[in-house]
C-alpha cells in the first residue's frame, strides 16, 4: 500500500557502520521488515574527522561520502538473503551518527542499532551511538547483539 491510499508504508531504520554487530542488527531488520511488510531503511553517517595539530591532507577526505557507500552497499549484500523480497533503501548522510539516526528515526516503527560499533570501548556493554538512541529515539529502539560478544 502507498501513502497515496492513505496509508503510510511502516520504516524500520537501521545504522550500518560496517561492524559485526551493525551488519547483525541489519539482518534482523531485514527479517522483521519482511514479517511487518515494512521498508528497510539502512543509513550511514560519516563526517569530516575533527583534528588539533598535523593532520592528514585535505584530499585523503574528499572521497569520505565514497567510502561510506561503500561499507553500506558491502553491509547490505553481506546481510541479505537472495531470497528476500524486502525493499531496502540504502542512504548515505553526512554527521553525526546518533543525530543522523534520531532524524531518520522519525515517523518509523522501529530504529534497529548494533550493541557496538567501532568505537574504542571494546568491552562495553553498548557503544555510545547506540545509548544516545536508546535514550533520545522517538520510536522503540531494538539493540541487537553480535553473535560472538
Amino acid at each position: 500500500m502507498s501513502e497515496q491510499d492513505g496509508m503510510r508504508q511502516q520504516r524500520i531504520v537501521v545504522g550500518v557502520d560496517g561492524s559485526p554487530a551493525s551488519v547483525d542488527a541489519l539482518r534482523w531488520a531485514i527479517g522483521q521488515a519482511g514479517m511487518q511488510g515494512a521498508v528497510v531503511e539502512a543509513l550511514i553517517a560519516w563526517q569530516h574527522p575533527v583534528a588539533t595539530g598535523w593532520t592528514v591532507p585535505i584530499e585523503a577526505y574528499e572521497d569520505l561520502p565514497g567510502i561510506a557507500r561503500k561499507i553500506l552497499d558491502d553491509s547490505v549484500t553481506e546481510a541479505t538473503d537472495r531470497d528476500a523480497a524486502v525493499e531496502i533503501k540504502a542512504r548515505v548522510q553526512e554527521g553525526g551518527a546518533a543525530a543522523c539516526l534520531l532524524e531518520a528515526a522519525h515517523g518509523a516503527e522501529l530504529l534497529v542499532v548494533g550493541s557496538r560499533g567501532h568505537g574504542g570501548f571494546a568491552g562495553a556493554l553498548l557503544g555510545s551511538v547506540g545509548q544516545h538512541c536508546v535514550q533520545h529515539a522517538p520510536c522503540p529502539v531494538v539493540v541487537v547483539r553480535h553473535r560472538n560478544d
